[in-house]
């Protein structure tokens, strides 16, 4: 059996979850669905997704990784639960590999535009030259860059490789993104981007409340990295001392940070320098951000800055999604890590290249697939804690937690079992409906959720264990 690494240091711990979080999700992603969805009506919506149901399922993922000491698919297994459970941990494994296929062609571009800036490249036609380059041969070339880095950190090891490298990079983006946001508050004519962003519009909100909630909370878990198991793997590596609410807690507020920082970045400069929030769409970063470089002095200079504080975020979270399937070869196959990494890197590469040739394929993938993988992933991490775990649950949130962690643990247990899960199938409800194109009533939604939602969530309490009677 090979032996099981553990984190050096909390703070190593939550740099690592932090750098997972933070990512492109909230560099690229963020301000991409906030401008279609908005601007502050949906982050609105964004903040209290991620504070009212990002924190506990985060906590849940905390929970069934520290008890079990495994990956995803090992986790279900050793805690017991029946095939139903070990299959969800395998649905982990397969949307890791999803999520990173796409996110390696985007780290892709980022690593290649990071190395124009200081060429001037992009500047002339930003458009032209981001269509250019996004799909085909060269997109797969810079995809395979950025995955072989991944590999070499994930193949390092947790201690050497994760931890050391997420406790450099993270605190780099966070004070790399604050001096953009000072720079960013000093140029002409941003005032419109931040009302865009802040001054909440209660009147899109009204009008498309169902588009609206689908996308934050899709875009809530995607942030986090729950739903996947990333967190669920972090925390198998932690210790037994550690407060997993005092952890989670500081992990999402960093991470809402970031996102609110990333906001304050793009909008400000999207409205000064091309006078409306959409321009690029899902390349807004590299059309409208970058092209503005091109128009100040220094330019390729603060393109170069720019560009670098994404690549170390989109770095910190490709880290993270490698490590969940490495994980599994090396708990359940008994593969040393170089071997594991090794293998994943083909694997992931095959899957990727479809990403990286097929613009199609990579829009539905970055978008809707990738949030109905994580909802439902995070739905049964809730699940499996609240009915399965039961009391077992409770007393794990509670080790090394104080106080406040024993007198919060019960009503955690029972809101991530009832309130939470009904709330995301309902969001999952709602994206499969924008989907197919249907439209229908936020009242027939919520029926169709508790029609369903409902009798699952009764028969697994009354399967529960006999100890959480």
């Amino acid at each position: 059996m090979v032996e099981r690494e553990t984190w050096i240091s909390r703070a190593g711990f939550i740099f690592a979850a932090v750098g997972s979080a933070v990512g492109l999700g909230n560099i690229w992603r963020f301000p991409w669905l906030t401008a279609q969805n908005g601007g502050s009506a949906f982050l609105l919506v964004y903040l209290i997704i991620v504070l009212g149901v990002g924190v506990p399922g985060l906590l849940a993922s905390f929970v069934i990784g520290r008890r079990s000491k495994r990956n995803p698919v090992g986790a279900f297994k050793s805690l017991g639960g029946g095939r139903v459970w070990t299959a969800l941990g395998g649905l982990c494994v397969v949307t890791s590999i999803v999520l990173i296929s796409f996110y390696t062609v985007v780290g892709g571009w980022i690593l290649r535009y990071l190395l124009e800036s200081f060429t001037g490249a992009y500047f002339t036609q930003p458009a032209a030259h981001f269509d250019s380059i996004a799909f085909g041969t060269q997109a797969f070339f810079y995809q395979v860059v950025f995955l072989l880095v991944t590999v070499v950190v994930v193949m390092a090891g947790v201690r050497k490789g994760i931890e050391a490298t997420t406790k450099l990079m993270t605190p780099a983006i966070i004070l790399l993104l604050g001096g953009l946001a000072v720079w960013a508050f000093y140029q002409p004519d941003t005032a419109s981007g931040y009302e865009f962003y802040l001054a909440f519009d209660v009147q899109y909100l009204a009008d498309n409340f169902i588009a609206v909630l689908g996308a934050a909370a899709g875009q809530a878990l995607f942030t986090l990295s729950i739903g996947s198991g990333t967190m669920l793997t972090y925390a198998s590596y932690l210790e037994e001392d550690r407060s997993l609410p005092a952890d989670g807690s500081i992990i999402a507020l960093l991470n809402l940070g970031v996102g609110v920082l990333a906001g304050l970045v793009v909008f400000p400069l999207l409205f000064s320098f091309v006078g409306e929030p959409t321009g690029g769409g899902t390349g807004a970063l590299f059309v409208s951000i970058a092209g503005a470089f091109a128009t100040l002095p220094g330019g390729r200079l603060i393109g170069g800055l720019f560009f670098f504080t994404i690549l170390l975020a989109a770095l910190s979270s490709s880290i993270s999604m490698l490590e969940i399937p490495v994980a599994y070869l090396v708990d359940e196959f008994d593969y040393d890590r170089p071997q594991a990494t090794g293998g994943l890197f083909a694997l992931v590469l095959g899957a990727g290249a479809i990403n990286a040739f097929d613009s199609n394929v990579f829009e539905i993938v970055a978008g809707p697939i990738v949030n109905q993988l994580l909802t439902l992933g995070l739905i049964g991490f809730m699940l499996y804690t609240a009915w399965i775990l039961g009391d077992e649950a409770v007393e794990e949130f509670t080790k090394g937690g104080g106080t406040i962690a024993r007198t919060v643990g019960v009503p955690w247990r029972y809101t991530v079992g009832t309130i939470l899960p009904l709330f995301l199938l309902f969001s999952f409800y709602t994206n499969v409906i924008s989907l197919l194109g249907i439209s229908l009533p936020p009242v027939a939604v919520v029926g169709l959720t508790v029609l369903t939602g409902l009798p699952v969530t009764g028969s697994l309490f009354q399967a529960g264990r006999p100890n959480n009677d």
